[in-house]
């Protein structure tokens, strides 16, 4: 989120700075083709046990995947939750749980370079929270009260570890993917074996972050939003393919990432019936829960890793999250923007592969 400004997609500003992620177009299989050696600088952690940490994760060859990784097989599955349908990825058979959390306007389609990978030695999920990609998207008018919330996602997430996963699970998060992660683990804290943390949503939005002169000008603009036909405009105006591909472009650090048919896949889920309600929804919700007020209450092994060339989420301000009794490292990954998992894959997977490994 953003001190600035409501929308992350259709501002200015507000593109550089709000929390988000995107989804990509799906996969049955794929491997990161990048390698770890091709980056200009190593990973600096906060904690100096983490170095050997990170030579556990890569080994000897830190951009090999498990030839049993190109041949796992990703499956769609329908889930029913309080009547609603969610949508839902899976692969790999045995091993610990994990379950893949994406950010705000993003779905599961996000993990598509990380499921493969992390299905050779674990069963993998990754879920559409309501209201995005290819779940449900009920109108937040028509159920009275606040929905679109890290409540309601947190129980989404538990509900969903208990009926489909059966197991307790590992939770991977991107983005606001984070808040949902750790709202869960405090919630119910006998489902969440450990939390990796993927740059975080500062949320800077949030009400107790504004100085008081400027908190009815963020509501003013955020009724407005949400109550006129101004909301509607906003979101169709940007709604379009070079809106999209300049958003992505901020986003990612390696532009070349920002394909045409990435554009056109982050269009579509966003485009469907209900989309729009909840975009709204979301962006004037400035309350719940900050990362800092739940950290202290998770019980659960944490790791965060942060892109050193996040736009939205600047990794000075991510470091103070090291500080946390729950985070045992906080790591920086070189030349990489909002979005590590899809971005550099070849990083991420054999960290959160090593961090399993020490937690399971």
């Amino acid at each position: 989120m953003a001190s600035s400004v409501i929308s992350p997609c259709f501002s200015t500003v507000a593109r550089r700075r709000i929390s988000s992620s995107l989804p990509i177009v799906p996969s049955q299989s794929q491997s990161h083709p990048s390698s770890f050696a091709t980056r200009n600088s190593p990973f600096v952690s906060i904690k100096a046990s983490n170095a050997e940490r990170i030579q556990e994760a890569f080994g000897s060859d830190p951009s090999s995947t498990p030839a049993s990784a190109s041949s796992s097989q990703v499956q769609t599955g329908i889930w029913i939750w309080r009547g609603y349908r969610i949508r839902y990825q899976y692969a790999g058979t045995a091993g610990p749980a994990l379950v893949l959390i994406h950010g705000f306007g993003a779905n599961s389609d996000h993990w598509r370079k990380n499921i493969p990978f992390l299905a050779a030695s674990n069963s993998v999920y990754a879920i559409d929270l309501i209201g995005y990609g290819y779940s449900d998207k009920p109108n937040p008018r028509e159920l009275g009260g606040s929905f679109y919330t890290f409540d309601t996602w947190a129980d989404q997430l538990n509900s969903f570890c208990s009926e489909v996963v059966g197991d307790r699970a590992f939770f991977i998060c991107n983005s606001i993917g984070g808040l949902v992660g750790l709202q869960a683990a405090v919630t119910d804290p006998s489902i969440c074996k450990g939390i990796v943390l993927l740059d975080i949503s500062l949320r800077m939005l949030h009400i107790k972050k504004q100085p008081w002169y400027g908190r009815p000008f963020i509501k003013s603009f955020q009724s407005l939003l949400r109550n006129t036909p101004v909301g509607k405009l906003f979101f169709n105006a940007v709604a379009t393919s070079d809106s999209v591909k300049s958003i992505l472009c901020q986003c990612y650090h390696d532009t070349s990432a920002v394909t045409d048919e990435l554009v056109q896949i982050i269009l579509q889920p966003g485009l469907d019936p209900g989309a729009a309600d909840v975009f709204l929804e979301f962006i004037c919700y400035s309350d719940g829960p900050l990362p800092e007020e739940l950290l202290p209450k998770v019980e659960c092994p944490v790791l965060v890793a942060w892109g050193e060339k996040d736009p939205w989420e600047p990794v000075e301000l991510g470091r103070a999250y090291a500080d946390f009794k729950a985070v045992e490292d906080f790591i920086v990954l070189p030349n990489v923007g909002h979005c590590p998992q899809d971005e550099a894959p070849d990083l991420v997977n054999p960290i959160v592969e090593s961090f399993v490994r020490r937690h399971n």
